[in-house]
């Protein structure tokens, strides 16, 4: 009797799994190809809507430091780290820096997503994000994803999965702010 109920929950288990799989297959596919944001190379330029269904370029913001974080509503490691990026934009933002969170949340989320951020008093610009702009950056399997793009508009750092911690993440930030600007 006990081996069944072991059974069972084994096959729930491994049917939920597949169920997910389904329902975000495609979503953010391997097979395509994709442009790279690697360190020291260019951050791909893209063009998406605010929650206010303003554009935001992200070459727009250059000379100053970008933090551009890929996240969702549902992620934990995301809502982790919201709290700290929320914290560094109003420590910073007098010297260059500039969050800008893009929401990977599904598409018709917007008042979820607009809700999350009144909830939890984001102070920076999130966008809705786009498979294309995801696979401009190497394809955002992981969430979080961060990028630490200095004032020139350069890659100096990609992280994903698990945030670290505040104190990384307040050095990654200053790091960028230290970047000049090209004259």
């Amino acid at each position: 009797m006990k081996r069944k109920v072991v059974v069972f929950a084994v096959m729930v288990v491994v049917l939920a799994g597949l169920l997910i799989m389904v329902k975000y297959q495609g979503k953010f596919p391997a097979t395509r190809a994709r442009s790279v944001a690697a360190a020291g190379h260019g951050a791909p330029d893209f063009t998406l809507t605010d929650l206010q269904g303003r554009p935001l370029t992200l070459s727009d913001l250059r000379g100053k430091a970008v933090v551009l974080n890929f996240w969702a509503t549902w992620c934990p490691p995301c809502k982790q780290e919201i709290p700290w990026f929320v914290d560094l934009q109003k420590r910073y933002g007098a010297q260059g820096l500039q969050v800008v969170g893009v929401s990977m949340d599904d598409e018709g989320d917007q008042k979820a997503v607009a809700k999350f951020a009144a909830d939890n008093g984001i102070n920076y610009p999130i966008l809705l994000g786009k498979e294309s702009v995801a696979l401009q950056y190497g394809g955002i399997d992981y969430l979080p994803t961060t990028f630490y793009i200095d004032r020139n508009g350069v890659v100096m750092e990609r992280v994903f999965g698990q945030p670290g911690t505040p104190d990384e993440i307040e050095q990654k930030v200053k790091n960028a702010i230290a970047s000049k600007p090209a004259s």
